[in-house]
């Protein structure tokens, strides 16, 4: 078939995903049809955003067995996912980059911007010592989901503690070659891409949603899960999706359906300020991970979480924004309370 006749999203989602996985992953998403009409052999940066974001939502459910199989019964039910945002988390020191990446947001901002997000708001999340930003997409900012990405701010904790995150982040990589900046840079002056292109860049694009840093040594883990559980999140799981969001039409009673069918499910939904976001979520899945020792260790992953959005009445559209009391209570989720098992 030539390119002409090619839909570029689904060519995207299945040469990174292989042709199951990716007609899979498409079927569950309620996809708007604009974005289905890249045609022509070139890419837009909406499509690739797009793309990106099937594949995230492909390897966070590959990761979180509960929300798989809440998928797969909306799905046996007739439904489909509204995929709403997904979350990231990163670190920042005081100085300079995470290893070799750069510090904090600065890692991602480099891909969400010439993809054509935008920020949208900020969100001071001071008890957990973060701040969290929301990226919304400029061409279609209901229907291509946002990111939420919160930096850990090291240098609000103390000595000891900025010194067993040096050793652990220190080791940090950068994922993105040569060949995936060229096309970022592509996309950041407003061009479209060659399909071939975008293909090859897709996968090492997702790569940075993933850990970049060595294993940590358990004596460090545990100093950091002693100041913050975020940390400690970070330090087994790295950049990888937090979590992924399914918009739906009512979040209360969705919650108390999927409590009566005994999922593992967040206790009490999380209101905003203004009424018209409501959030809860399912507790993260534990996942083993290996630590510089050589050992596997049990600790919590990452996990799904649901959304309702009102109207906003004074623009007449969608309320998208998040709330710094939601976030604070959904970031619990991966609290590890008791730490890693020895």
């Amino acid at each position: 078939m030539s390119n002409e006749n090619v839909d570029a999203l689904e060519a995207l989602a299945v040469a990174t995903l292989g042709e199951a996985a990716a007609h899979r992953t498409l079927d569950m998403l309620a996809i708007d049809p604009a974005l289905r009409t890249d045609r022509g052999g070139t890419v837009s940066r909406a499509v690739f955003a797009m793309a990106l974001n099937i594949g995230l939502f492909h390897d966070l459910l590959r990761r979180v067995p509960s929300g798989d199989a809440y998928v797969a019964s909306t799905l046996a039910r007739g439904g489909r996912v509204m995929f709403d945002h997904g979350a990231l988390r990163t670190i920042r020191f005081a100085d300079g980059p995470t290893g070799a990446l750069p510090g904090g947001e600065d890692a991602f901002t480099r891909i969400f911007l010439p993809l054509g997000y935008e920020m949208a708001a900020l969100y001071p999340l001071d008890r957990l010592k973060m701040t969290g930003r929301a990226y919304r997409h400029a061409d279609h900012p209901e229907t291509i989901p946002q990111f939420f990405l919160s930096e850990l701010h090291v240098d609000r904790f103390d000595a000891e503690f900025g010194e067993a995150a040096a050793r652990v982040f220190g080791t940090s990589r950068d994922p993105l070659t040569p060949a995936a900046k060229a096309v970022l840079a592509r996309y950041n002056i407003g061009e479209t891409v060659p399909l071939a292109d975008a293909i090859a860049a897709l996968p090492v694009i997702l790569a940075a949603f993933d850990r970049q840093h060595e294993p940590p040594r358990f004596e460090d883990y545990q100093l950091l899960l002693s100041r913050s559980n975020e940390a400690a999140w970070i330090a087994t799981e790295g950049n990888g999706f937090n979590h992924a969001t399914d918009r739906v039409a009512d979040v209360a009673a969705l919650a108390e359906r999927l409590k009566a069918e005994e999922r593992p499910m967040k206790e009490r939904l999380e209101i905003s300020a203004s009424g018209r976001v409501r959030q809860t979520a399912f507790r993260a899945d534990s996942v083993e991970r290996l630590f510089a020792d050589g050992a596997l260790r049990t600790v919590p992953g990452s996990f799904y979480e649901f959304i309702s959005r009102d109207i906003d009445p004074e623009t007449g559209r969608l309320d998208l924004a998040f709330d710094t009391g939601n976030a604070t209570g959904i970031f619990a989720m991966t609290s590890a309370l008791a730490g890693a098992t020895r």
